[in-house]
């Protein structure tokens, strides 16, 4: 059976009817994913040795990441030994993916468009996660993917910050239908999205929508650590009143942006959040990016940000995808 050998020298087997993402969860190790399904480009990697062949569509693979060599892990299989330029994330890789009941604590309207949900799980569940990640949220036959919006809480309660969708199966039921204590079902923790440790003075989150919710998750866990960083907040959207939660009640210091497309704003930044990071005039190559929002911002400022001097290594992502 092929081997994928990462950069780090961490090794595994994998089937050639398998892809490398599969293979990796299944052997517990952990390597950059989100999406799953090639349309997030988050486990894009670069190959330095051997043969693959794509068992599904990479759908966010440009023609020019192709002819430099990389492939998603997500839809690729391997045909002989595969050296990929990539590294293990270590813990990650050891925390338990569990399918759980859950029950609606709370639900509360924070705009006429985004709801939290707040869900309780049994005493004994155990469910570990790491800031960042997500869940797959389960209803009758509809799953949907959502970020957790807090860091593990003493009552091991997870907040979901929800948009709602014209037509959307799930949104319809928890604004039109959910109650409190209604009996669901969730499976995670799921993706890598995460804080890295780095020598890096800058950290800027970049978020647009509920895009926010894991970054809240981030700002939170920041407070319970000593860090001795710049943090700067990006928050886009088109109105004002889309910019649904006040983050001056966390405990952690930070400089918070503001940013709106369709409406003047004086004490933000009027554009997009990519444009708004630059505006910043930081050290790129002393920064480290999060963003996490629309598969449209997290590539446009991906590449505006490493043309401009950010180490593509220090960038992390989280495209928050449709289900259709």
């Amino acid at each position: 059976m092929p081997k994928i050998i990462l950069s780090n020298g961490v090794e595994f087997e994998c089937s050639t009817d398998q892809t490398i993402l599969d293979a990796a969860k299944k052997n517990k190790v952990a390597i950059e994913h989100s999406c799953r399904s090639g349309r997030c480009g988050v486990c894009l990697a670069l190959v330095l040795g051997g043969a693959s062949s794509a068992l599904t569509e990479e759908g966010s693979l440009t023609s020019d990441e192709s002819s430099q060599g990389k492939i998603l892990t997500c839809c690729r299989a391997p045909l002989t030994d595969v050296y990929l330029d990539i590294e293990d994330l270590g813990k990650i890789g050891n925390i338990p993916i569990l399918t759980l009941p859950c029950r609606i604590d709370s639900l509360e309207l924070l705009n006429e468009d985004v709801i939290q949900v707040i869900l309780r799980l049994p005493p004994n569940a155990n469910f570990r996660y790491i800031p960042g990640q997500y869940i797959d949220f389960i209803h009758g036959g509809v799953r949907r993917s959502y970020s957790i919006a807090n860091a593990p809480r003493e009552d091991g309660k997870l907040e979901l910050q929800i948009k709602k969708v014209q037509g959307g199966l799930m949104s319809d039921y928890l604004f039109n239908q959910a109650k409190e204590s209604d009996l669901l079902r969730l499976e995670g923790p799921l993706g890598t999205f995460s804080y890295r440790e780095n020598s890096a003075k800058n950290i800027v989150l970049i978020a647009t929508g509920t895009g926010i919710a894991p970054i809240k998750a981030l700002l939170e866990s920041f407070s319970t650590q000593k860090m001795d960083k710049n943090i700067f907040v990006i928050w886009g959207a088109k109105f004002r009143k889309d910019l649904y939660l006040n983050l001056s009640s966390l405990n952690v210091e930070h400089i918070f942006i503001p940013v709106l497309s369709r409406e003047v704003i004086s004490d933000g930044f009027n554009g997009y959040v990519q444009d708004a990071v630059l505006n910043l005039e930081l050290n790129l190559d002393d920064t480290t990016v999060y963003a996490c929002g629309s598969e449209l911002m997290i590539k446009c400022a991906s590449k505006l940000l490493i043309n401009n001097g950010l180490s593509s290594k220090r960038f992390y992502s989280d495209a928050f995808v449709s289900s259709n």
